[in-house]
């Protein structure tokens, strides 16, 4: 803890980099909801540097006191106070959203979580769809490829999830794309990022979303 704030030394090494990625593919958006914000830290640091962008913060109830800090002593005119979001339960905030980031989330949930994840997405597409707007999905994280790790310190972090709980693990890109692809988006990028993690982006539609 730092001031009565949580505090995650990753968050402060790997923003920036992911900050890189969100500016080019959440350029056009207005409101992101970020599923899984854990401390606040991610959320404070990029709201502040893209105001263009209603950030929302959600995640399980324990977590959401930790992120009220981070929020408060913010003070950004664009971060609603955060909502409680467990995507096994299917609560999902009513508002509609143009795009959706959540890092380092689908390697600590099990597998039937993120296929809820994906179900719940699927319905916020289906708003966007009806308005005729573009979505954009962005997951951060390590991944695996082909079945394989693409480092020993990734097989070995998966070792680490496993022996805290079996249903944790490093996911497969392919089986992660194929959900995606099941509520009809389609990969626009995949960026290697520091730390042997990846950063992914799906769209469906098209529109102020697109990069120049």
């Amino acid at each position: 803890m730092e001031t009565g704030k949580p505090f995650s030394p990753s968050c402060e090494r790997n923003r920036d980099p992911i900050l890189e990625v969100l500016r080019v593919h959440f350029a056009g958006g207005r409101h992101v909801l970020e599923i899984g914000s854990g401390t606040g830290q991610h959320a404070v640091h990029f709201a502040a540097a893209m105001p263009w962008l209603q950030w929302q913060c959600s995640d399980r109830v324990e977590h959401l006191p930790g992120i009220r800090a981070w929020l408060d002593e913010a003070a950004l005119p664009n971060m609603p106070v955060p909502v409680e979001l467990d995507v096994a339960h299917g609560s999902w905030p009513p508002t509609d959203f143009d795009a959706v980031f959540t890092a380092n989330t689908l390697h600590i949930m099990g597998w039937e979580e993120v296929e809820a994840l994906f179900v719940g997405l699927g319905e916020k597409l289906a708003f966007a769809a009806a308005a005729a707007t573009s979505f954009t999905l962005a997951i951060y994280g390590p991944f695996n490829y082909g079945g394989d790790f693409t480092s020993d310190s990734n097989r070995a972090f998966d070792a680490s999830l496993r022996a805290r709980d079996p249903r944790m693990g490093i996911r497969d890109f392919e089986a992660v794309n194929g959900l995606a692809r099941g509520i009809g988006l389609e990969l626009i990028a995949d960026i290697a990022m520091p730390a042997n993690n990846r950063c992914l982006v799906w769209r469906r539609g098209t529109g102020p979303h697109d990069p120049t």
